[in-house]
């Protein structure tokens, strides 16, 4: 039985070394979303502004939500606010819950030894990446278009998604594997997907949250990129680098375990599929 390496630095000497056939994988995994459609990639833009568009009447209007930031909020504001939350999950959950299918939808190569499988859940991140940074240009088009301006602090946005794409990476590489063995896993990660968007501050602030509940929301993976993303491109401010150094050294921990576990398991993907 063939053993692959599983030391950390493998996580991203494999993604260097097979850099030009991740860019490659990355392209036609974006122009297969949309290739066939009517409106191609211009899908990437309505998306997610038609998603913003309902989510901000039931939770602007019907429901609506107070912040600590003040009682001027209007529904527009509140639109910004919650499309932030919203880019942050759409990226970790785009990759989540295509993971546990990815090594079965991919049967061809698994029985090529020279194909690197491990570059299948970041072929997946790429392309979320991709739709995130089309959604932030919408969410730019709309705060300059409403007279809201961003703040320096935009530039800290590379730094403060990097907890958020370890974890990402991590669960995917752990899902693309359990998927192999256990084809369940695909229907559960939608559900779960789903408790944690609204198990997280992305419709209301933390502080309208009660305290008893607020220690788990907290554990949320989603809860502390969220903020991170709405301190540096709407509020302004710099996020809390203890917070976010945790997070980070959280993240490696769960990419790590992920990418161990992908390669323990690896060697049984032939013989089930």
């Amino acid at each position: 039985m063939q053993r692959f390496s599983t030391v950390p630095t493998e996580m991203f000497a494999c993604t260097w070394r097979h850099r030009s056939l991740l860019r490659q994988l990355v392209v036609r995994e974006v122009s297969a979303r949309y290739r066939g459609s009517l409106m191609g990639l211009l899908w990437s833009f309505l998306n997610p502004a038609l998603m913003l568009a309902v989510y901000t009447f039931v939770f602007g209007v019907v429901v609506p939500a107070r912040w600590p930031q003040g009682d001027h909020l209007t529904t527009i504001d509140f639109s910004i606010i919650l499309f932030a939350a919203l880019i942050v999950h759409t990226l970790f959950s785009d990759c989540v819950m295509r993971a546990p299918g990815l090594i079965v939808a991919n049967q061809n190569l698994v029985k090529r030894v020279v194909f690197p499988l491990e570059l299948l859940p970041w072929t997946a991140v790429g392309a979320a990446l991709f739709q995130a940074f089309v959604s932030i240009l919408v969410l730019g088009s709309a705060m300059l278009a409403f007279g809201r301006h961003f703040s320096w602090t935009v530039v800290l946005l590379p730094i403060v998604i990097i907890p958020l794409l370890l974890m990402t990476i991590g669960f995917s590489w752990f899902l693309a594997g359990l998927g192999v063995f256990v084809r369940d896993a695909g229907q559960a990660i939608g559900i779960v997907s789903t408790a944690l968007l609204f198990m997280s501050p992305a419709f209301f602030p933390i502080e309208q949250i009660p305290e008893s509940v607020r220690p788990i929301v907290r554990m949320n993976p989603l809860t502390a990129p969220i903020n991170h993303v709405r301190q540096v491109l709407i509020w302004g401010t710099i996020p809390a680098w203890t917070s976010l150094a945790k997070w980070t050294v959280v993240g490696f921990i769960v990419a790590w375990l992920g990418f161990w576990w992908f390669q323990r398991t690896r060697s049984g993907f032939a013989d089930v599929l």
